[in-house]
């Protein structure tokens, strides 16, 4: 024999109805059917009786809506004779519940024993209409079955009575039966109920009773998910979970079965399946006392519950005194309040404690009227009440004795800047709970998914700032290789924001890279590198990384704040990095105290492993003695190309319209692109440094840095003889021309030298850079980094490879 216990939305319209038919006759064993009222019909009793105590009229309109609902599902179901028996059958019940609702607005009063009678009248409407809608069904009154105290409201089964008169009721029982869920009666024979959840429990009660084979609980969602799929997608069903951990995810938030349900079948260790009726194909959760491969998986699930309050009583006067939680909690029980978490400070100085919101201020009061004379002699000396809160927990049997659970759960959480306000474990270590901001629950819950349940794909959140020739480079490079990523190192490469000078787009589900542009025109607001901010971080999106592509002298600013944020930064930008040292300082500081990166390798020499090359040596405890570099790209292509045929102003046009220089090229040409590399190298190298300490030996007049862009192309031909005599001179002696940069004894200096054959600077070609390491391990033969230095597609290639590393892959 099975239960099967069919839910409000299960039988909520004929169509389901219908559904819940064909799962029934299916069924090879004899059934037991308790179901729910058809959905939201108990919700519209309960407000109709309430309006009907306060002497409105409006009661009569949710009666009306009771009545047309069930005449609609009556009418679509049956035909003929059979329409008009069961219509005049379910007509006397909705007759009855009428005549108490108008009884509630005659005398003005809505007792609990009134609002039992009244609560159960859904089920026994619904039950009514499906028995005599499935083949060959008898229909039973569970009422008479299930019996209970007289605590209207909170009624407590007779569990030893109960199960002889359900045992006797079905002696020798074949075939199918209907019955009500939630409704039961007390030794008078009066009606009580079972509370929220108790057709659940009513299936429960007569699974234990009779011993069956198996529970089905059929319900609208596929089973027990890892998580609210509302609120993280990618959660997915738990195929089998065992009574404890159901329990506890059922308590925390998880409505797919309400936790006295548990009991008795776990008292009989009577199997539970959750079914979907919508999907009767589908596996559901199998809830069992042992389960297969549960080491695998040490976590089953997140659950949560929000309008939480966190009241915490504090005072050294409670230090070793007996009795104080005594106190606290009797207060609570006598004005029926229900204490969810509990966190207690090993030193007895403080408890903390979270109920319902709605019970928040008069717990407050209460505390503060039981400790009255605690509190005026200053024992106890705070009373603290933090609202807007959730709680969130984790569920697994398996944690138990499982190192390193709490610690990956908190270094997560910790890394994407969610503040935990209070913590609470048994010693079971089936649940570990934790309390956050309501701001902070929908992030809460993604990232502790993502590293419990889907730990084999890391998703990184990317907010694009620039689209331009970095920028696009990079959008290309990341679609290109997202579906191989994704296959091969099971990482998530995900756009949620992107924004250019003229209009910016954001979006939580992600912006499709194909396309973006035209949906950028189409949806993007007017762009401003504030409000992006401020939108990016009030997104509050786990693992997100903030992407500048620009050579803005602005967007550095919005750093500091982003990394406060947790959000983690990747740059081209070499602006913040060689900034004011205290301002670079200071966003070094922000990101290693979060636990978050801020990358910015391709400051230096664009795709080339520079900066995390010169980090291993100084992490590895070496010290750098000397830096000598050529760093300009841009310069270099200059020098290399410059010839009796190809000028000096030729040479500069050809840089800027090959995409290496600066869009100003006389950013280039000044050298101060290259102090900017050398202030990145110099401080990551461990030393203090700002830009009046480097020495600059221009190669280009000043009167070229005044003036407009349009001044500068129309006057730099003018230097191309000079630099041609100059050029041949050197070609004589075998000699050639580097921008190099260099500091060593604390000496800092960026200019142009001449170099002669045999040098490592010496056969440099193109674009090319080259960096040179004295250090105290590598003194005598300097460690060397040579490769392309410039470009779009390679600086894009590097900004991918610092995304990468944010992922920690």
């Amino acid at each position: 024999m099975k239960v099967l216990k069919f839910g409000g939305t299960s039988v909520g319209s004929a169509e389901n109805i219908r559904k819940v038919k064909q799962i029934v006759k299916s069924q090879p064993d004899d059934v037991v059917v308790v179901v729910s009222a058809l959905g939201g019909i108990t919700d519209k009793i309960l407000n109709a009786a309430k309006m009907a105590v306060l002497g409105t009229e409006y009661f009569n309109t949710e009666i009306t809506e009771i009545r047309t609902r069930h005449e609609v599902v009556v009418d679509d179901l049956f035909e003929g004779e059979q329409k008009l028996e069961v219509w005049e059958e379910v007509s006397l019940l909705l007759d009855e519940l009428a005549r108490i609702i108008r009884g509630v607005s005659m005398i003005g009063e809505l007792t609990p024993k009134t609002m039992d009678k009244i609560g159960g009248f859904g089920e026994r409407l619904s039950s009514y209409i499906i028995a005599q809608f499935i083949d060959h069904a008898k229909w039973i009154d569970a009422s008479q079955m299930i019996k209970t105290d007289s605590a209207f409201g909170r009624a407590l089964v007779d569990f030893k009575l109960t199960n002889q008169l359900i045992q006797d009721a079905f002696s020798g029982f074949s075939g199918i039966c209907v019955a009500p869920g939630f409704v039961s009666s007390n030794s008078a024979g009066e009606y009580t109920t079972l509370g929220r959840g108790g057709s659940d429990y009513t299936a429960s009660i007569f699974a234990a009773a009779l011993n069956v084979s198996v529970l089905e609980i059929w319900t609208d969602v596929d089973g027990f998910m890892t998580a609210d799929p509302r609120i993280i997608r990618k959660a997915y069903t738990i195929e089998s979970l065992s009574y404890s951990e159901a329990m506890e995810l059922s308590h925390f938030g998880a409505k797919v079965i309400y936790p006295p349900t548990i009991l008795p079948v776990y008292q009989k260790n009577i199997p539970v399946q959750i079914k979907n009726t919508l999907r009767p194909e589908g596996e559901g959760s199998l809830i069992r006392s042992s389960q297969p491969n549960g080491k695998d998986r040490p976590i089953k699930g997140i659950s949560s519950i929000s309008n939480i309050s966190l009241i915490t009583v504090q005072g050294l006067g409670m230090v070793g005194v007996t009795g104080i939680s005594m106190r606290l909690f009797g207060a609570l029980a006598r004005e029926n309040i229900n204490v969810i978490l509990i966190s207690q400070a090993s030193s007895e100085n403080s408890i903390s404690f979270a109920v319902d919101t709605l019970k928040a201020e008069t717990a407050e009061e209460a505390i503060r009227i039981e400790f009255d004379r605690e509190i005026t002699g200053q024992q106890i000396n705070k009373i603290e009440v933090e609202n807007e809160l959730s709680i969130v927990a984790i569920v697994g049997e398996n944690m138990k004795h499982t190192t390193g659970i709490a610690g990956k759960l908190f270094n997560t959480i910790g890394k994407n800047g969610i503040n935990i306000i209070a913590i609470a474990q048994g010693a079971s270590e089936l649940n570990i709970s934790w309390v956050v901001k309501d701001s902070d629950l929908r992030k809460t819950l993604n990232v502790v998914h993502e590293s419990f349940f889907l730990s084999e794909n890391v998703e990184v959140n990317i907010f694009l700032l620039g689209i331009g020739l970095v920028g696009g480079n990079l959008l290309k490079q990341i679609l290109q290789q997202q579906e191989k990523l994704l296959k091969e190192k099971h990482l998530k490469l995900k756009l949620v924001g992107v924004a250019n000078s003229k209009k910016m787009l954001l979006d939580r589900d992600g912006i499709a890279i194909e396309g973006f542009k035209e949906r950028l025109d189409a949806e993007g607001q007017a762009s401003d590198l504030k409000a992006y901010k401020e939108a990016v971080i009030r997104m509050n999106i786990f693992n997100s990384v903030f992407v500048d592509c620009t050579a803005s002298d602005y967007s550095s600013d919005l750093y500091a704040d982003l990394l406060n944020a947790n959000v983690s930064i990747v740059t081209a930008n070499k602006v913040a990095a060689s900034s004011d040292y205290e301002n670079y300082l200071k966003l070094k500081k922000i990101a290693k105290q979060k636990g978050i990166k801020f990358l910015f390798e391709t400051n230096v020499g664009a795709g080339l492993p520079i900066i995390n090359t010169l980090n291993d040596l100084v992490n590895a405890g070496d010290q750098i003695l000397k830096i000598e570099a050529v760093l300009s790209g841009t310069l270099n292509f200059i020098f290399n190309t410059i010839s009796a045929e190809v000028p000096m102003s030729q040479t500069i046009k050809m840089a800027k319209d090959e995409g290496y220089s600066e869009p100003d090229p006389r950013v280039d040409l000044s050298g101060i692109d290259v102090v900017r590399k050398l202030l990145i190298l110099v401080r990551e190298s461990g030393y203090k440094i700002d830009r009046e300490d480097v020495a600059i030996n221009k190669f280009i007049p000043d009167a070229f840095f005044d003036g407009s862009m349009e001044d500068f192309w129309s006057g730099i031909s003018g230097l191309d003889a000079d630099f041609e005599a100059r050029r041949k001179l050197l070609e004589a002696e075998n000699k050639c021309w580097r921008f190099v940069a260099k500091y060593e004894n604390g000496q800092a200096e960026v200019g142009l030298q001449e170099i002669e054959q045999g040098h490592p600077f010496f056969d440099l070609q193109g674009s090319n850079n080259l960096v040179m390491f004295t250090t105290e391990r590598y003194h005598e033969f300097p460690m060397i980094i040579k490769g392309y230095g410039a470009g779009a597609e390679v600086t894009a290639a590097g900004v991918f490879a610092d995304i990468i590393r944010v992922s920690n892959l």
